[in-house]
């Protein structure tokens, strides 16, 4: 009973991560008018997370701080190979081909994580598993829009944007590593950032962040700040404690709620208009969701 509740809580924490990563778009279109570029504002969300942090930890929870220098490449890899390459590979995927298109691609990320934890961490790849991840794909897909626009693919965004699938695939699998060996969520989000600011710093020009900060400091931070606790900091919190009671595999499904949440925000927050195919898209992706609930496998275990 009690693995139960564990898997429940962590199918939820991991949710609430998707969620929050759907807020996104409300910081984005702010940073993109005062003249922010999508790693600009990827090596913002990066710096201020790893901040905000690690400094809470110095003060309440230093121990949470201290890790073995043979395991840094678990950081390394969630911080660098993970953060860093998605978000490098994804927006220079948006550079060369549309919004919708990269999205889609990015959502390939599931596809390999499955492949990746059957491989490395034995987790078997059953039927319900396989539904799921078709259906929350398709419904992926649906809700870009990707269909009603019927583009060609350029071979450079395909390529860049199944590297940013890849890339965001494998944060399941470094942080499943580091916490394996015994790290707390909490350590392996602090360090994830600390490995991504410090390799996003060297290729980032900072003159449109300080020239934004340097004209108006209090607003500018504040909304730098409340945008890495709100889509980055509490949802790489959520999604990494949620892996350690739930599979890398499930995990990657139930946080395709994101676009969903995203789409929501799109129609009420910015008056988007709400189509057949965002609605089909947005009730695939809960199906998908509910075949994984926990809750009625666990029901389902106890009436056998």
């Amino acid at each position: 009973m009690e693995n139960s509740a564990q898997k429940r809580t962590a199918a939820v924490l991991i949710v609430i991560a998707g969620c929050l990563w759907g807020t996104m778009g409300l910081f984005v279109r702010y940073l993109s008018v005062q003249g922010l570029d999508s790693m600009q504002i990827c090596t913002v969300r990066s710096i201020l997370t790893a901040v905000l942090l690690t400094a809470a930890l110095g003060v309440f929870k230093p121990a949470l701080l201290k890790v073995r220098l043979r395991d840094l490449w678990c950081f390394a890899g969630t911080g660098i190979a993970s953060v860093l390459f998605f978000n490098y590979c994804y927006f220079k995927c948006m550079s060369v081909t549309s919004l919708s298109v990269a999205a889609v691609l990015l959502y390939t990320a599931p596809f390999f994580v499955i492949v990746f934890s059957y491989f490395l961490f034995k987790e078997k790849i059953g039927l319900r598993k396989t539904a799921a991840l078709v259906l929350a794909f398709l419904g992926c897909v649906l809700v870009s829009g990707v269909f009603s626009q019927g583009e060609a693919v350029p071979v450079s965004g395909l390529l860049l944007g199944l590297c940013a699938g890849v890339g965001y695939a494998l944060y399941s699998v470094f942080s499943r590593y580091a916490l394996q060996r015994g790290y707390h969520s909490l350590t392996v989000t602090a360090y994830t950032f600390l490995f991504a600011a410090a390799g996003g710093a060297l290729i980032t020009d900072f003159t449109p962040i300080a020239q934004a900060v340097g004209a108006a400091p209090a607003a500018t931070l504040g909304f730098y700040i409340l945008f890495a606790a709100v889509s980055t900091l509490l949802p790489y919190i959520c999604y990494t404690k949620g892996l350690g009671a739930i599979e890398n595999g499930t995990a990657s499904v139930l946080a395709s709620v994101e676009p969903v949440v995203a789409t929501v925000i799109g129609i009420f927050v910015f008056h988007e208009a709400l189509t057949l195919s965002n609605a089909a898209g947005m009730a695939l992706v809960l199906t998908g969701m509910v075949i994984l609930n926990p809750v009625r496998r666990g029901k389902r275990k106890a009436q056998e």
